[in-house]
């Protein structure tokens, strides 16, 4: 993936298929099924990907799980309202799946890159152990009046930098797609584990409209 790329939003990951297809929802006539992708990180970590797919695209009725892909698509989110109140929901939303061998130790098996707007103010913060952390918000659009808002991670000088930026300043934005798990509060004796996805940046700019 070139820096000079036309599209605001592309996305490239690589890994094994570890869940059946579920039913997500209907558009014109044409399902969109959900599947969860496990993308292998340098560190020996994980990430689980969640996967929109048109039936238009792959028989979704099959079983993959174990087999390897890769697919080039976009990072999209939706607004899902549950518990009286909007969560947002975001995949990869796939245009391209191709089935692979294996995939190599060093592959880039997980790239994304962005242009889009500042949103909501940054949120600059240090760890315990005085590690620099920015949350972005980014509002990427998208035809027809719609927009993907994707929560974005800066580390480091990255995260200095992005703590000066103002809410509709333009952004361009490398990096890879992550899964991050933490507990919610559901009651007072209640927690629950969810899984957030976020956008890790390793580079990022301000752009001229």
């Amino acid at each position: 993936m070139t820096d000079k790329v036309i599209e605001n939003n592309q996305v490239v990951i690589m890994g094994e298929i570890v869940s059946d297809f579920t039913f997500s929802h209907e558009i014109y006539g044409e399902g969109f099924y959900m599947v969860d992708v496990r993308v292998e990180r340098l560190s020996d970590s994980i990430d689980i990907i969640p996967l929109m797919v048109s039936e238009r695209l792959l028989d979704v009725n099959g079983d993959y799980k174990g087999m390897y892909i890769m697919v080039n698509g976009q990072f999209r989110s939706y607004n899902r309202h549950e518990e009286r109140k909007n969560k947002l929901v975001l995949s990869v939303f796939a245009r391209e799946i191709d089935f692979v061998d294996e995939i190599g130790e060093n592959t880039k098996s997980n790239q994304i890159y962005l242009d889009g707007y500042i949103c909501k103010e940054p949120v600059y913060r240090k760890t315990p152990l005085g590690r620099e952390i920015a949350d972005l918000l980014l509002a990427v659009n998208r035809p027809y009046g719609k927009s993907d808002y994707i929560p974005c991670i800066c580390w480091g000088r990255n995260a200095r930098y992005a703590s000066n930026f103002e809410v509709g300043a333009r952004c361009a934005v490398w990096g890879r797609i992550q899964s991050r798990e933490y507990m919610k509060k559901i009651s007072e004796e209640e927690l629950e584990k969810r899984i957030a996805y976020e956008v890790s940046v390793s580079k990022l700019e301000l752009m001229e409209d």
